[in-house]
């Protein structure tokens, strides 16, 4: 492990998915303690987006001067926890690396909405930032989706029913440590069984609360889909002591064998969530690169 992250490994907190309400509770408290990040330059508003007649979903936005992209972004947590309160640092960090319009969505969280539920609020809101181009004030040709961990795996399944169901243009998938499979069977997933913030059980828990008992399809594990032809030019980060890792790396490596153009970068060192320890000289290189990579995704 990278030495100025292990420092960090016994005050990090425990995902612990067996009570989600606890659970969220922690996540929020500890996102509360961290000073809020400075926005200059950067407007930033909540919205709410409707899904169907009855419900609607929160977004924020973050809108920088002279922003012509946008990015729809999906937090992290395990499908379980996180709004865009807690994500409200990454999207900060993401719209000023990236010059990017982001629409941070605060999606119905598992096991009291499990699937479809968030990913039909992430749809609603790609749906909306499309149809809302020329308000954000920027190009509908340069839409990217995006998210950390269950987020990232989310964005994922947004950008395949998105092709299949002929939905709003997607330019990027920008996809950081993704939860994609459902199943478990890599290397990484059998063999991580302490590793620090989520290990094969804490995966396997989520995975429990997100599908609900009920079958995964690929729009709920992106990592089953068949035919991954058509999608939009991927990024895709993994950590070295990740669950995810190798279901990252063969999902990287079969949509480069569908004719799709993709960026992998595996970070040396890191864990899941590592990211977070912004003092860290590879953390710091981590959140940069996220930033460059989509406002090259982006230009042009």
């Amino acid at each position: 492990m990278d030495p100025e992250l292990e420092a960090f490994v016994p005050l990090f907190p425990d995902a612990d998915f067996s009570d989600p309400a606890a659970a969220r509770a922690r996540f929020a408290g500890l996102a509360a303690s961290v000073p809020l990040p400075d926005t200059p330059g950067i407007e930033v508003q909540d919205v709410a987006v409707p899904v169907h007649a009855a419900a609607d979903v929160r977004v924020r936005l973050y809108r920088p001067q002279g922003a012509r992209g946008a990015l729809v972004w999906l937090h992290g947590g395990g499908h379980v926890m996180g709004d865009v309160r807690t994500e409200h640092p990454w999207a900060t960090r993401i719209a000023a690396g990236s010059g990017a319009v982001v629409v941070s969505v605060g999606y119905r969280l598992s096991p009291e909405n499990p699937f479809p539920a968030a990913l039909d609020d992430a749809c609603a809101a790609l749906a909306w930032t499309a149809g809302h181009a020329d308000a954000l004030g920027v190009d509908p040709e340069r839409i990217a989706v995006g998210g950390h961990s269950a987020g990232g795996g989310l964005a994922a399944a947004v950008a395949l029913r998105s092709r299949d169901e002929r939905g709003p243009a997607i330019r990027f998938q920008l996809l950081n440590q993704p939860q994609l499979d459902d199943r478990q069977e890599t290397w990484s997933q059998r063999h991580f069984t302490d590793t620090p913030w989520i290990d094969r059980a804490k995966a396997a828990a989520s995975w429990r609360h997100y599908l609900g008992g009920r079958p995964a399809t690929p729009y709920a594990a992106p990592a089953r889909a068949e035919d991954l032809s058509g999608l939009p030019p991927a990024y895709i980060a993994t950590a070295e002591l990740c669950p995810n890792r190798d279901e990252d790396i063969h999902y990287a490596l079969r949509l480069l064998q569908a004719g799709v153009s993709v960026e992998l970068h595996q970070w040396p060192g890191t864990f899941h969530g590592s990211q977070a320890i912004v003092s860290a000289d590879v953390s710091q290189r981590q959140n940069a690169e996220l930033g460059a990579v989509l406002r090259r995704a982006l230009a042009g």
